[in-house]
């Protein structure tokens, strides 16, 4: 093992010749100073002498991500072609932080739902494998769960009831507090008050005519709107553990102004993606923190129709983005924004870092500044185009790991 490879193993290196994003600024010929895990030192000019080179790179802080869905995926990468749990976490760990994420929520779904391969079982599988995979001392990146509900599977909130109440321990609020999403994706509210973006969805991807697509539309909302009682008993305990402080609750979806108060008055704390310009104001106005996804600041727009996320930045309505399906949409997300001039480098990055690591309450992280965790990204921009270059990440109290 060299100097350089036990030094990082020990959480302590430094890194020089880099253009630092502060809060609010750049500081060009930056060094910074990781000693134990934590940033020391912030500083232009001379550097230790065993420093990493940088070569000019931007240095950011490591990128908080509250909701991305990939895992699922990942256990099936073709149909009928499983592989092993283990293997699928590490391997998706590794599509991850070579995308400069290092904190990263799992969305896992509690629901039964065939044409997701999601079972309540499953959810519970992966809750344990990335609980255990954490608290070891080999975990390259800080993993995390976003416990997603569908409001109206029965099995899965008495489930994940079960499952809080089993591994839950007493929290204040911060970031070890369990993240919760309701989310209700019956056509006609949500992200589908208007179904036509369900409909093409449906066509595209089961490749069939608009009227085949129009029947399962209403067989969909048929069985849905049989399932609702499993909504109002689901309610009375996400409410009582949103406001005695036990869950952080996630209005997921909201589109109205209805919808947004009602997220509200069960206690919900965020408000992830907003499907129009008007609940997001309403959410800002009810101090809900705002998340949105960086595929839709990629692509330019929501591929359902709904308001884009780059018109909710440009008003201040949006705290955070998150990769949702896309981990390398983050630093996309980042590029595209300065370059067409939505926003500055550091608040773009703010976007991806501070902003989502105060959302969730991970108050340790996403600056670099003294004090905070020391989760470095080595990064370069050519106009829409990020490119991450390498990526520190404290994964355990043990051992901080670069590539």
């Amino acid at each position: 093992m060299t100097t350089l490879d036990a030094r990082l193993r020990k959480g302590t290196f430094a890194i020089r010749n880099v253009t630092v994003v502060q809060p609010d600024s750049l500081l060009d010929d930056g060094c910074v100073v990781v000693e134990d895990g934590i940033i020391t030192e912030v500083r232009s000019g001379p550097a230790p002498i065993d420093a990493i080179d940088g070569r000019g790179a931007v240095c950011m802080p490591g990128m908080v991500d509250t909701h991305n869905d990939g895992i699922e995926r990942e256990l099936m990468p073709r149909p009928n072609a499983p592989v092993p749990m283990d293997f699928a976490l590490r391997a998706f760990e590794a599509r991850v932080r070579s995308s400069g994420i290092t904190t990263l929520y799992h969305g896992i779904s509690w629901e039964n739902d065939v044409k997701w391969n999601r079972t309540v079982e499953l959810a519970r599988q992966f809750s344990d494998s990335i609980s255990e995979y954490r608290s070891t001392s080999t975990a390259l990146i800080d993993h995390r769960i976003l416990h997603r509900l569908d409001a109206r599977d029965g099995e899965g909130s008495i489930a994940l009831r079960e499952y809080l109440q089993r591994t839950s321990e007493p929290a204040d609020f911060g970031g070890d507090t369990p993240l919760v999403s309701f989310e209700d994706h019956t056509p006609g509210q949500g992200q589908y008050t208007d179904s036509t973006g369900l409909l093409n969805y449906i066509m595209g991807t089961k490749r069939i005519s608009r009227e085949e697509a129009q029947a399962e539309l209403e067989k969909t909302i048929l069985e849905r709107e049989q399932n609702k009682h499993h909504r109002l008993t689901a309610l009375e305990w996400i409410t009582e553990a949103a406001h005695s402080g036990r869950i952080r609750l996630i209005g997921h979806d909201l589109a109205t102004p209805e919808e947004v108060t009602e997220a509200t008055e069960w206690g919900a704390f965020i408000a992830e993606f907003p499907t129009t310009l008007e609940a997001a104001r309403l959410a800002r106005g009810h101090d809900l923190r705002t998340v949105c996804g960086a595929p839709n600041v990629l692509r330019g727009g929501s591929h359902s129709g709904n308001v884009g996320a780059v018109d909710l930045i440009r008003e201040g309505l949006c705290d955070g983005l998150c990769s949702d399906y896309l981990p390398y949409g983050m630093i996309a997300a980042v590029a595209t924004l300065v370059a067409d001039e939505v926003c500055t480098l550091p608040r773009a990055v703010r976007l991806v870092t501070r902003g989502p690591a105060l959302t969730v309450g991970l108050e340790d992280r996403g600056l670099i500044v003294p004090g905070m965790r020391g989760d470095l990204v080595l990064a370069r921009f050519s106009g829409r185009i990020g490119q991450v270059l390498a990526t520190f990440s404290v994964a355990s109290s043990e051992s901080l790991i670069g590539v």
